[in-house]
This record gives C-alpha cells, structure tokens and sequence, in this order.
C-alpha cells in the first residue's frame, strides 16, 4: 500500500521502508539545472573546434571526409543528450548534477539503487517523452500516474523519490549511551546488516507487537550467526540490537 507522495516497500524481513516521491516540480528543477549543464558542454564545445581550426591543428583532421561531419555530428549531439544523463545515473547511482542539487534520485521500483541498462533504457525513452515539444508525452505521463512516471520509467521499472536528510533516518534509542567495551565480534558486521538494524529500530513504533516481536527475534539471530554475539540473559531483543549498532557507529566505520 502507497499513498499518492510515498512509496512504501516491505522488505522480507517485515519492515517498511518508506520513500517520499519526488513530483512534477521538484523533476523539472533537476531537468532545468542539467539542461543548462549540457548547453554549457555544447559551447565549450564549439569553442574548442573554433579554438583548433585557427591554431591550425584542424588541419591533422583533414583525412575525415566531409561527408561524414553531419553524421558525427549528430553522434556528438546523441552523446551529449542522452549520454549526458545515462553516465551521471550509472556513476552517481540514479543521480545527475541537476537531480543530486534538487535533492532526489531515481531508484528501481524495489527501493534498491537502478543498474547499468535501467539507467540507459529509461534514458533512451527520452526521446518519447518529449514529444512533441516540452516533454509533453511525458508531462502528462507524470500527472496521470499516481508515482509521478514518465515513460521511461514505466519501461525501466523505476521510481524518482526525494533523498531523506540521514538525521531523519537516525534511530530512536531506547537506552542510554554508555561507555562499554567494543566487541571485536561487532567489528565484522556487514553495513548492510547494520542498515537493516537501524531501519527496524527507526520504524520499531508503527509495527505490530507480534510483529516487531518476530522481527526482532529474526534480526539478531542474523547478528548471532554473522558475528557470534549472544545475548545476555536479562537483555531484551531491542536493547541487544541498539547495543550492536552502537557499538559498530562508535568505531567510526560508518558515517
């Protein structure tokens, strides 16, 4: 279940991870910042062709028929317009310079960060999208969608979602911080376990008891079996697992 601005994901281990959609407006912050960007990267570009042909360095490039110029040309638009966006979303992970100053990314449908060929084939849609002129295609796409998709997105399977500030995402403790010993056991836990340690801690309240009971329960046992420590006897679940996760933020491998 999602309402019309969150996508809301349930993970096997019966948390819920909840994700702010981006909308129309906060798109189009990020569409204007990187179209100002690639125009920025047309100019340099001909300035750097005008800057070789009369040093005299165009010259070295006479064996290129001339025939072929409109069609490198054109390859040279295609690289930058669609290229543009597929590399920043490969190497940022779902973000460009435009989306990364607006503050959102673009993600699989599942909530895990988008792959190679999504983020070309959602980018490659582009080109659907925005026909006839001003992204039509994929304006009314967005409003008629209740995840805000473009068509691109509907091909790719991915969603564009606001990034929550980490303050947001911090734990709610349930027990003081105190000075203890740092097991050396903790030192081997997996970020991705850690991650799933304070999810369940920061959604903990909106579960029901059965199930952050069972929740809980199935979490440190994980812990148990990755690391090998146990528990202590008059130790609740909660507090063994706040325990750990202090433990793994106090040697500073996490930020």
């Amino acid at each position: 279940m999602q309402s019309a601005d969150h996508l809301q994901i349930d993970t096997p281990e019966q948390i819920s991870l909840e994700l702010p959609l981006a909308g129309i407006g906060s798109r189009f912050l990020g569409l204007a910042i990187d179209t100002l960007l690639q125009f920025v990267l047309y100019i340099a570009a001909v300035l750097l062709l005008t800057i070789l042909g009369v040093s005299g360095v165009g010259r070295y490039l006479s064996w290129i028929p001339a025939s072929f110029v409109p069609a490198l040309t054109i390859l040279f638009i295609f690289c930058i317009y669609w290229g543009y966006f597929a590399f920043f979303e490969i190497v940022w992970k779902g973000q460009t310079p435009g989306k990364r100053l607006a503050k959102i990314r673009v993600i699989h449908q599942s909530g895990r960060p988008i792959n190679v060929y999504e983020a070309i084939g959602r980018n490659l849609l582009r080109v659907i999208d925005g026909l006839p002129g001003i992204y039509g295609v994929g304006i009314v796409c967005m409003m008629i969608s209740s995840q805000h998709r473009r068509v691109g997105d509907y091909v790719a399977g991915t969603v564009v979602v606001h990034e929550k500030p980490t303050r947001e995402m911090k734990p709610e403790w349930n027990t003081l911080a105190e000075a203890s010993p740092t097991h050396s056991q903790a030192l081997q836990l997996p970020s991705e376990e850690l991650v799933l340690i304070e999810t369940y801690l920061h959604r903990r309240a909106d579960l029901d008891l059965a199930v952050r009971d069972k929740t809980a329960y199935q979490i440190a046992t994980r812990i148990t079996q990755r690391t090998g420590l146990q528990r202590a006897p008059d130790q609740s679940l909660d507090d063994f697992l706040e325990g750990v996760a202090r433990q793994v933020r106090d040697t500073a491998r996490f930020r």
